[in-house]
């Protein structure tokens, strides 16, 4: 029986209650010594009779925590008398910081508890939740590097967070209403509203359908009750994009479909926005035209504090910034730009040191990866170099590789957008400081033109460092495996430069990893007037069907003759006309063909229509041609549009919705199973923003397993952009190292 030992435990031990909870078990086995926090690892001295069984204790770690390692060397020094917390200082930076969380059940009883220290005090934490991430400002994590250092805490704190007996032992966020950040209430031109308890008067305003910013955790959202959604989106552009909501459980309980893994998900210490599907499809349609709606419930002393107040059940709350741009976080900015939508602001003097957007997840797979799950850190081994991955261009994040992890950054927008783009070199700056990281390689998408692909070669020169462009869709299924081993590769999604200089967007690839063979796509259709095509379906519509039927029924829907005329002569001439195979231009298409959406008003809006549209529908078998063209399998997508448009006076527009995006997945998925056989290949690989939608995803995956393969699909992650910078650190990684 071992007696006495120095433990060093790596991993996630900063701001997760590591060393308080040492320090509890310490004092329930009579064990002397000390814990002290080195960066990611925590090194404990510990000495007594009951050493395993406190070693046993220490090595579950918090709630929190993730533990790597757990290692046992001789104890240094002689056993002194008692147990102490001994000051933090430098050391390994592996272990990073854990994401912000939501409040904890504890928490919110102290804030409703009558007559208690934190009774309605809007940012009560203790070790086990709250800011993380949004406050650090260096590591190792402690008061002084958090933006926290500016509030001193008073007698009662101070006491609570020395007392290894409180539950806010060295609780870094520890605050009350008389040491801890304060709120006020503004008018829209930033004047203070005088009341005695903002949130109640906040509430009030609501009620009466005013519409109010509000800072949170890591950045400022726009609330209104559902009577002021349609003035809010009015305000916003956004008239047809879906809201997401804030609402307890029982009401979100009564609005959507709700199983058990979604319940799950929805009280989870993340808290994100799930969107769920409506048990009335066509309920709050100012909310959300879909059949689907985006719930999160309140995840901060000041939502719990906000809806003890209001009367509506239901709070629309959406980020406060234009698509694509990063979120506010400071007052005055909030104000400024905000001024001529919102009538007031609740705001506080807490600083924002990282700006985090809500995360969003779809039956279980995240659609975006921010508060709560990011920064997000992976354990994989890709060498000895460090990597830093600048991602696409939307839905950008970035990712850097150091020492077997991968830390990989919350979302951070369209950096075509010179706000985001800064916000984008900041996060590599505070990502780069919190990990130690000096880059030997630095990973970047293949399209040359892109901001993240300049910046990448800008700072690349920087650091002396070696670039590695990575094809769009090979991140797509990098990203997924995550390992050189071979696999069918399915990527479905928007846009990607491709090898051949086309745009790819349906893909299939055979072989390992790191020499992906393209062997199959869908059919390269016409792209009138490029970006344009996208904004405007009906063109992408005519570019893959350019037929007298499609004039003519663009012609019945408003399109005047010299319209159409341009519009024919540059197909036929081909100027301005973009090749592709993405599958997002075929929904789009097939959106604009059964009149579901003629203008795509914000991102992934046509598919997204057409998937609701399709909500009931029965899809019929339609059969596709697929030829071979340049050494691949080619699915006609045309037919598809085709067989969409000879249906519409035999079917029903839900059925021919659902047998668009049915069969395109069948037939791909069915050479997907032959390229399998082909390559004598077991696993089938599925990633891209177009699996996201149900129909799509649930028959590529029903296919596979039908045919005995394996489907691989990484949870971790998101199908869409949000796993390309991810992608690209793996496959540089692995490509470095042969």
């Amino acid at each position: 029986m071992q007696k006495s030992g120095q433990i060093i435990i790596k991993g996630i031990v900063q701001g997760v209650g590591f060393r308080p909870f040492v320090y509890a078990q310490a004092k329930k086995y009579d064990i002397c010594g000390n814990v002290k926090n080195l960066g990611s690892e925590v090194r404990i001295n510990a000495f007594g009779e009951n050493f395993d069984s406190f070693l046993a204790a220490v090595s579950r770690g918090t709630p929190l925590s993730k533990i790597d390692s757990v290692s046992v060397l001789k104890a240094e020094g002689n056993s002194p008398d008692n147990f102490q917390i001994e000051k933090s200082s430098a050391g390994s930076l592996s272990g990073f910081i854990p994401p912000d969380v939501s409040i904890c059940d504890e928490c919110i009883s102290d804030i409703f508890n009558k007559g208690g220290r934190y009774e309605n005090y809007w940012a009560t934490s203790c070790v086990n939740c709250g800011p993380r991430y949004s406050i650090i400002n260096e590591v190792p994590y402690d008061r002084e590097r958090t933006t926290m250092d500016k509030f001193p805490m008073c007698r009662e704190c101070d006491e609570e967070y020395k007392s290894p007996h409180s539950r806010r032992h060295h609780a870094q966020t520890i605050a009350c209403d008389k040491c801890g950040p304060e709120l006020s209430l503004l008018d829209e031109k930033g004047q203070l509203v005088k009341c005695n308890d903002p949130i109640e008067k906040a509430a009030y305003l609501l009620d009466k359908g005013n519409i109010i910013a509000i800072k949170g955790i890591g950045g400022f959202h726009i609330a209104c009750i559902e009577n002021t959604a349609l003035k809010l989106k009015k305000c916003l552009g956004r008239t047809e994009q879906a809201l997401a909501i804030m609402a307890d459980e029982k009401t979100v309980l009564g609005i959507a479909e709700v199983n058990d893994d979604e319940r799950e998900i929805l009280n989870s210490p993340e808290h994100p926005i799930v969107v769920l599907y409506k048990k009335n499809p066509a309920s709050h349609p100012e909310i959300s035209n879909l059949d689907t709606i985006g719930c999160m419930l309140p995840y901060t002393g000041l939502h719990h504090l906000l809806f003890s107040h209001l009367k509506s059940p239901v709070l629309i709350m959406t980020s406060a910034n234009a698509p694509g741009n990063p979120m506010i976080t400071k007052t005055e900015e909030a104000v400024k730009k905000l001024g001529g939508c919102i009538d007031y602001c609740l705001t506080n003097n807490r600083h924002i040191r990282n700006r985090c957007d809500d995360s969003v997840v779809r039956e279980g797979y995240l659609i975006r990866l921010s508060r709560g799950y990011a920064p997000k850190r992976t354990r994989i081994k890709l060498g000895n170099k460090c990597i830093l991955g600048t991602g696409p261009e939307l839905y950008s994040n970035i990712s850097i590789y150091k020492d077997e992890f991968c830390f990989t950054s919350p979302h951070i927008g369209n950096i075509k957008n010179p706000s985001t783009l800064e916000y984008l070199e900041n996060t590599v700056d505070n990502l780069k400081r919190l990990t130690g990281a000096e880059f030997d390689v630095i990973a970047h998408d293949m399209h040359p033109q892109f901001l993240s692909t300049r910046y990448a070669k800008r700072i690349a020169e920087e650091f002396g460092a070696e670039t590695v462009p990575v094809q769009h869709h090979r991140a797509h299924i990098a990203a997924a495996l995550g390992k050189n081993e071979p696999c069918i590769g399915i990527a479905l999604d928007g846009v990607g430069l491709g090898d051949d200089g086309t745009i790819w967007g349906g893909e299939i690839f055979a072989g390992e990893l790191t020499s992906l063979k393209r062997v199959a796509h869908l059919e390269y259709v016409k792209m009138p007037g490029g970006d344009l095509a996208t904004q405007f379906p009906e063109r992408m519509l005519y570019g893959i069907m350019p037929s007298e039927e499609i004039a003519n029924l663009l012609s019945s829907r408003g399109w005047n003759d010299l319209e159409l005329s341009i519009l024919e002569k540059q197909v036929s001439t081909g100027f301005n006309v973009p090749m592709t195979s993405s599958a997002g231009r075929v929904l789009d298409a097939a959106a604009a063909l059964l009149g579901i959406c003629r203008e795509r008003t914000y991102d992934g809006e046509p598919a997204m229509k057409m998937e609701s549209s399709a909500s009931g529908g029965k899809p019929e078998d339609w059969k596709l041609s697929v030829y071979e063209k340049d050494g691949c399998s080619v699915l006609s997508t045309k037919d598809i549009i085709k067989k969409a448009f000879l249906s519409r006076d035999s079917m029903p527009l839900q059925d021919i919705a659902a047998s668009v995006q049915y069969n395109l997945a069948r037939e791909f998925a069915g050479i997907a199973v032959l390229k399998a056989s082909e390559y004598g290949i077991n696993d089938v690989v599925l990633s891209g923003g177009v699996c996201i939608n149900h129909l799509i995803r649930e028959t590529i995956k029903e296919t596979i397993n039908k045919a005995g393969l394996n489907m691989v699909i990484n949870r971790e992650y998101p199908f869409g952009d949000g796993c390309i910078s991810y992608g690209q650190c793996v496959y540089a990684g692995l490509i470095s190292e042969k």
